[in-house]
């Protein structure tokens, strides 16, 4: 039986991967009202009206904006692209959705870091001590909470367009890793599981799930997994952090506070703070996390 109560999914306009948007296709798709929240009335927008969700515009750090989307909402999923702004979103949707006390649930998403992260934390990004406080803010309002904690995602520039010019010019991965393991997750996957829980929150509520992708290993393992997804060979190169900056991530043209949260998730995976793996994927979804071939496999015109 399909439940009839609408769910609000924001950040469904895009970001690395998509997740928002995704997570309203695969709930339509299940025949569940969906009202997708986005910045702006545009072609994003119709598409996702296309799949039969409803759109409302607006802005996650106006309460007024916030209420509105939430009119006739019992579930909700809080999901904001990389942003200075993200505590104050966080902070306004907390108070709105306590004070309309309407909501049956609510699924935030931030990252793995978190999981990792203390009061006195200071080595993370700008980033991920907003995830982190925003967190703890959820916490504090008593609203019935899912968290849902990836960790780097697979669709993150490092693995696809950062990676993917040296991969075509020489057949390289160059990173500044290290020897630094890491598990990156399909955005996709994450979707799946954020679609699930939001279907039938109740098993959930009061959990955090810690999404990684199917094994953690270092970067020589992770171009063998392109070697075979490309049918050519990739080696990975570790480069100094320093060079890789000024060469490769300045140019890219990220804003500020992308940039930094970028380049702090380099230095962190050469101190190997991305040396982590659970089963939370598979035991959702019953099926095992996506693997780095299956992903690359996937998207093979990129890196042609």
């Amino acid at each position: 039986m399909v439940d009839d109560s609408l769910i609000l999914v924001t950040g469904a306009g895009g970001g690395v991967g998509g997740v928002g948007r995704t997570v309203v296709r695969l709930l339509r798709e299940r025949g569940l009202p969906v009202r997708a929240m986005l910045h702006h009335d545009d072609e994003r927008a119709d598409a996702l009206r296309t799949l039969g969700a409803q759109i409302v515009v607006g802005d996650l750090t106006r309460p007024d904006d916030v209420a509105n989307a939430l009119d006739g909402s019992s579930r909700m999923f809080f999901s904001m692209s990389v942003s200075p702004s993200y505590l104050e979103a966080a902070a306004t949707v907390a108070t709105v959705t306590r004070a309309l006390g309407t909501l049956e649930a609510l699924v935030g998403i931030s990252q793995m870091t978190v999981s990792q992260m203390n009061p006195l934390s200071t080595e993370e990004s700008h980033q991920q001590r907003l995830h982190w406080l925003s967190e703890q803010v959820l916490d504090w309002s008593t609203l019935p909470i899912v968290h849902i904690r990836p960790t780097i995602f697979l669709d993150n520039p490092l693995f696809t367009t950062l990676a993917a010019q040296s991969i075509i010019d020489s057949g390289t991965i160059r990173l500044p890793f290290g020897t630094g393991r890491t598990s990156p997750v399909a955005a996709d996957d994450v979707a799946h599981v954020v679609a699930a829980v939001l279907e039938d929150p109740r098993p959930h509520l009061g959990h955090v799930y810690e999404l990684t992708g199917f094994r953690s290993q270092e970067m020589t393992g992770v171009a063998e997994e392109y070697s075979r997804a490309l049918g050519r060979k990739i080696t990975y190169v570790d480069v100094p952090l320093d060079p890789w900056i000024d060469q490769v991530v300045l140019p890219a043209g990220f804003p500020p506070h992308t940039e930094e949260h970028i380049i702090t998730m380099a230095r962190l995976h050469r101190r190997n703070r991305y040396d982590r793996a659970t089963r939370d994927i598979e035991s959702i979804l019953g099926k095992p996390a996506k693997t780095v071939e299956e992903f690359v496999a996937e998207r093979a015109g990129l890196f042609a």
